[in-house]
């Protein structure tokens, strides 16, 4: 039994090239999208944090403010208006905390990536 050699000669130069434009679209777009899951997380690691913070230093809906503020400038995240993206309400003994934000990235032409974050927050008073 033979086999004929042009069905061993594996991927065609077109094939390649496919597959190398594929890649190359997802890691532009892999590149675009991460930094802003980074900040996300990060935000919510400070909206966190507000429970750890020595006791008494966050009693006010503004020292909550203040703290995720301090904590955006320590982290470089600059591209977000904190009055707009977080919103806070005493609850009792806790703090709710509601972050709610859209980022949009332009990747090719008139065809964005938006990525859209919605987390609530249940956080006890120091």
């Amino acid at each position: 039994m033979k086999i004929s050699r042009s069905s061993q000669r594996g991927m065609s130069f077109t094939g390649i090239l496919l597959t190398l434009v594929i890649a190359g679209f997802v890691v532009a777009t892999a590149l675009k999208i991460v930094p802003h899951y980074m900040d996300f997380w990060t935000l919510e690691k400070i909206v966190q944090s507000t429970y750890s913070e020595p006791s008494g230093t966050i009693v006010t809906v503004n020292d909550f403010y203040s703290h995720v503020s301090r904590g955006m400038q320590v982290n470089s995240i600059r591209d977000l208006d904190l009055k707009k993206v977080l919103s806070v309400t005493p609850d009792g003994p806790a703090f709710k905390a509601h972050l709610n934000y859209e980022k949009r990235e332009p990747l090719i032409k008139n065809i964005d990536v938006v990525v859209k974050f919605d987390r609530e927050f249940s956080v006890s008073k120091p």
